[in-house]
């Protein structure tokens, strides 16, 4: 799938080996391969099926975005828009879950 950011520090953060957005190095590794495993994914189903991400649907007045688990504390919150082939997952945030 493509992938869009919402923030372009989160751009950065994908894109700039350097920059490391006030995260930890190892979350921001963890944010770097979950990015390679949704741009990878032909679309949504595919990252339901990897039990290990955790992708989800959020509820309430969130209930068009869908997180994946970074780690026990840490999750990527997304959206997609467009419809299947061309189907874009736009990165909206990455947000302490404690």
């Amino acid at each position: 799938m493509e992938v869009e950011f919402d923030d372009e520090n989160l751009d950065r953060l994908a894109t700039d080996a350097r920059y490391m957005g006030g995260f930890s190095a190892t979350l921001v590794s963890l944010f770097r391969r979950r990015l390679q495993t949704i741009r990878g994914a032909p679309d949504e189903r595919d990252l339901y099926a990897l039990k290990s991400l955790h992708f989800e649907k959020l509820r309430g007045q969130r209930n068009h975005q869908h997180s994946i688990r970074l780690n026990d504390q840490w999750r990527l919150i997304l959206e997609f828009k467009g419809e299947a082939p061309k189907k874009t997952v736009v990165i909206i945030a990455v947000e302490d879950y404690h």
